[in-house]
């Protein structure tokens, strides 16, 4: 008997699939999943009443109605850092093909085809001299946004003999402590862009950063400097930046999101949103988006959501039901549970509880069978979202 129901939205890689288990089942055109697995669909979780997670195989989740979800108790994830080098592999050469004038040089010989075979070195030898650039070595990076991505981008510039700086207005230890030494920390954007000749941008979209850089960004950023964002578009404010392109004030701009604006502009480098795409990045992704997803759906466990705090237990042998409570982050939560619960003579094996101020997540292992009243009795607090019961025995 199949056990879950997986909708499946865009291609998401056959090595992720193929971890699912005969107790799934899987299809494109399940209508009232558990989980949903997607890439780059929009997904509203109101279309979907008893839909418990939704999976991203990628880092950003703009596509998705992450408030929604969790108004409904509905977990997010997504998969920070599985396409980390995809992109920073994809950003250096891009980098490098602006400052060594790479496009413009194989634009001219490509121009040459066809022409008088013994003209061509001749040519190329005179021509050479205005192709000429500058290496990256000795120049100033700064990256704006030290996730996965920022942080190995960070690095790589280091071992590019870059001066790099790096801002993030909300680090997380985890990636700060795998920087190298070497990378300067900022604490404002001003210290970050002053003296910046290449600007990366490495953020998710939301609304703190939706039209970030703008006016008074660009202003910040010093005269013949280069813009490259490899995040996502709306980040940027493209009429900003082509206003800067535009009047010298901007060198270049290299962006992975190409728009009927910035196609063909001179100073405007665009690749067609091929950051993630290789297949080891999308294998990665798929594979951590499906285990995510089915460690959630069989044990309630949480790693990497976006709006649920990230909480773990194994079961011991002796526990009969996992109770898992999803609640509004107030106090005395913790002790309501306990209370109804040993009002109904049920052992409790192990109780643990994270938040992350918003919603408290709650994985309770209890020894005995948990009764339909039971679980009315804690829905009836107002600032419980969402029960789950998993089953073990």
């Amino acid at each position: 008997m199949k056990k879950y129901k997986i909708k499946v939205m865009n291609a998401i890689a056959r090595e992720g699939l193929d971890l699912l288990g005969e107790e799934y089942e899987v299809s494109a055109d399940e209508t009232a999943p558990d989980g949903i697995l997607v890439r780059s669909s929009t997904v509203d979780t109101d279309d979907y009443p008893g839909l418990l997670a939704v999976a991203r195989a990628g880092s950003g989740v703009n596509n998705i109605s992450v408030e929604k979800a969790t108004e409904k108790g509905i977990c997010v994830f997504n998969t920070p850092g599985a396409n980390a080098n995809a992109v920073v592999d994809l950003v250096f050469p891009m980098i490098g093909v602006w400052m060594r004038n790479i496009y413009e040089g194989i634009s001219f010989c490509q121009s040459l085809a066809g022409g008088d075979p013994s003209r061509v070195n001749r040519q190329v030898e005179s021509k050479k001299a205005v192709f000429k650039g500058v290496e990256i070595a000795g120049r100033n990076l700064a990256v704006v946004g030290l996730g996965k991505i920022g942080v190995r981008l960070a690095n790589g510039g280091i071992h590019r003999h870059m001066n790099v700086k790096g801002f993030d207005p909300r680090p997380t230890l985890e990636n700060i402590h795998l920087l190298l030494p070497e990378v300067k920390i900022t604490r404002t954007l001003a210290q970050t862009l002053a003296d910046a000749d290449v600007v990366s941008l490495h953020l998710p979209l939301g609304p703190n950063t939706e039209g970030m850089v703008d006016e008074e960004f660009l202003a910040m950023m010093k005269n013949d400097a280069i813009l490259v964002n490899y995040a996502r578009g709306p980040i940027v404010n493209e009429k900003a930046v082509l206003d800067a392109l535009d009047a010298g004030r901007l060198q270049g701009y290299i962006t992975d999101f190409p728009t009927s604006g910035s196609i063909g502009h001179p100073k405007v480098l665009t690749t067609p949103h091929l950051g993630a795409s290789t297949s080891e990045s999308e294998e990665k992704c798929a594979t951590m988006a499906v285990n995510e997803l089915s460690n959630f759906l069989e044990y309630g466990n949480i790693g990497y959501s976006v709006n649920f705090p990230n909480l773990e237990s194994t079961p011991s042998a002796k526990v009969h039901t996992r109770l898992i409570m999803i609640n509004r982050d107030v106090p005395g939560m913790i002790a309501f549970a306990s209370n109804v619960i040993s009002r109904f003579n049920i052992n409790i094996a192990s109780y643990i509880n994270e938040s992350n101020g918003t919603i408290g997540y709650n994985i309770i292992d209890l020894e005995s069978p948990v009764t339909a009243e039971l679980v009315k009795e804690i829905e009836k607090n107002q600032d419980v979202i969402r029960t789950r019961l998993i089953l073990f025995k």
